[in-house]
């Protein structure tokens, strides 16, 4: 257990390293070495047999999807396990991600590759909101699911299924260039520590929860 803590504070410190270095290179107005090294072959997906497939996946992480979808789940988590908490945490950790995800994106003030009303692809670019809010919706309803689960399985089938869709959520925006690379992996990288923090915060507070 100690092992697996430090092993995730490494890759926080790494990951933070990382993004910092990207952030200072956007302020001071360069592109970073990943986005030059890969920009120009998204640039000639639009015309390849991905571009339409990856249209419909980029929609399952477009906000007229995940609102309804959101609240539709929230209400039954709650009638699910039959208290408020599961409801609360995944409702309550996916608008959060949301709010830091625009708090983010208005502070570092990235222009996208390209703009696009029908693909939802406005305002500014780093981190990619379908990316980090995918990341923590669909991560947070998989493990809900295989809390409910007995069939170790079910369990991993469920788990690869999630971490499936959240990848080709997030990379549906860098085939579709409405995103450059950094601001998918960003993306990514944020969503899953606020992905792991909301387990621990549900489990640490089920815990207590059970001992009183």
């Amino acid at each position: 257990m100690k092992s697996r803590k430090n092993l995730m504070l490494l890759m926080l410190a790494i990951v933070v390293v990382v993004m910092g270095i990207w952030v200072i290179q956007l302020f001071q107005g360069t592109m970073p070495f990943v986005d030059r090294g890969t920009m120009k072959f998204a640039e000639t997906l639009k015309d390849s047999p991905f571009y339409e497939p990856f249209q419909f996946v980029t929609n399952f992480g477009s906000s007229f999807f995940l609102y309804p979808f959101v609240g539709t789940v929230t209400v039954l988590l709650f009638i699910w396990f039959r208290h408020y908490l599961p409801a609360l945490v995944f409702g309550g950790g996916v608008c959060l991600t949301h709010k830091l995800n625009t708090w983010i994106k208005e502070l570092v003030m990235r222009e996208r590759p390209s703009l696009s009303v029908h693909l939802n692809a406005e305002g500014y670019s780093f981190p990619s909101g379908h990316a980090m809010v995918s990341m923590v919706c669909y991560g947070l309803l998989a493990y809900f699911i295989t809390r409910k689960i007995q069939s170790e399985r079910m369990i991993l089938f469920v788990q690869i299924s999630f971490t499936v869709l959240i990848f080709l959520i997030g990379i549906s925006r860098y085939v579709l260039y409405v995103h450059y690379l950094t601001d998918i992996l960003a993306g990514f990288f944020i969503g899953y520590f606020i992905l792991v923090g909301l387990i621990y915060l549900y489990e640490f507070i089920r815990t207590k929860r059970t001992q009183t």
